[in-house]
């Protein structure tokens, strides 16, 4: 198109170049609103069409609280360094499971803590303290 007889050419001059004297054609109103404004109102087809789960609840939250556990074999780490009192209380866990082998005797505070993983403690000469919800 040649570029005399482009729409800018016959607007030249004109500042609101037909849109009218309060600055229609501009900003958020030309869009509709900001961002996810007019969801339900003006913009529901979009909605539909590319947020078909923008609004509503979804799946459910579980009442189950999941223990946080530690198996001996990760205990082996802070045998290592020379430490015989192990509070798992105060490093965030809430169980300790038997997974692994002890090698040096240790005592343990826990919440709780499978007969499996006492039996080897104490087998290996160390001891676990349980402590209560309440303590």
């Amino acid at each position: 198109m040649p570029h005399r007889l482009r729409k800018t050419r016959w607007y030249r001059g004109s500042r609101t170049y037909g849109y009218g004297r309060v600055g229609q054609h501009r900003k958020s109103g030309d869009r509709g609103g900001y961002g996810m404004a007019g969801l339900k109102k003006h913009k529901r087809f979009y909605m539909i069409k590319y947020l078909p789960n923008h609004f509503g609840k979804h799946g459910f939250v579980s009442r189950y609280k999941r223990k946080k556990a530690i198996s001996i074999s990760d205990l082996e780490s802070f045998i290592n360094k020379g430490v015989t009192k192990i509070n798992l209380v105060e490093l965030g866990y809430d169980k300790l499971v038997s997974k692994g082998v002890i090698s040096k005797p240790v005592e343990i505070i826990t919440k709780e803590a499978t007969e499996k993983a006492i039996e080897k403690i104490e087998s290996a000469g160390g001891k676990v303290v349980i402590i209560g919800e309440g303590s």
